[in-house]
């Protein structure tokens, strides 16, 4: 049952497909911020993914991050999750991004719960118009 409290981590190394330079944010070999959006993404989903009903999922429509300080190649990142609040479908997660020396972004993401199939459908749906 999702519920506020339910908390996610995820922990990663910086390679040099994860910079600014190559994901065309900026041109520095520091962790981009889409790699920080996509590892946050990561971290909520996959902590409440176990608790939602068969066949559905959550998809991220809201995120305000700040990326407070630069991380180089080769160093570890950890983003950690907590789920703030459960409005129906709609989930809100406080999010905070920590390199080895400290705290890198920080916000909050929005996810919705949907079918799976449904929405896959949909989307599928605007190749024939």
């Amino acid at each position: 049952m999702l519920a506020a409290g339910i908390k996610g981590k995820l922990e990663m190394t910086v390679t040099s497909a994860d910079t600014a330079e190559v994901l065309k944010s900026g041109t520095l070999q520091v962790f981009a911020t889409p790699a920080m959006i996509a590892l946050i993404e990561e971290t909520a989903w996959k902590s409440v993914a176990e608790m939602l009903d068969e066949g559905c999922a959550s998809v991220g429509t809201s995120l305000n991050v700040k990326h407070l300080a630069a991380t180089p190649v080769g160093m570890k990142v950890t983003c950690e999750t907590e789920l703030t609040e459960v409005d129906g479908r709609r989930l809100v997660f406080a999010v905070e991004v920590y390199d080895e020396t400290g705290k890198v972004g920080e916000g909050t993401h929005e996810r919705f719960v949907i079918q799976a199939e449904k929405f896959q459908q949909k989307a599928d749906a605007k190749l024939e118009k």
